[in-house]
């Protein structure tokens, strides 16, 4: 299989995808290695738990606001809601 960037397969877990893969006998090529900066992986976590909060507490709940406000004070970012 050959994947023009790794997180267009996945936000994070690319290697044990592979070793999944692997067993499986296909192969995962990246084309294009491009590193990450620090404010996408901190932008990619806050997606995560957003998604995992929401289908936890629901969207429109006041817990799910206090989880992501809380994640977003925990690593000294805030970013637009989507």
């Amino acid at each position: 299989m050959i994947i023009a960037y790794e997180d267009r397969l996945t936000g994070f877990g690319i290697e044990t995808l592979k070793k999944v893969f692997t067993t499986f006998g296909t192969e995962i090529e990246v084309v294009n290695h491009d590193e990450k900066t620090q404010g996408e992986l901190v932008e990619d976590l806050i997606t995560t738990v957003s998604h995992f909060a929401g289908r936890l507490y629901g969207m429109r709940s006041h817990r799910y606001g206090e989880v992501i406000d809380g994640v977003k004070k925990l690593v000294g970012q805030s970013i637009n809601a989507t």
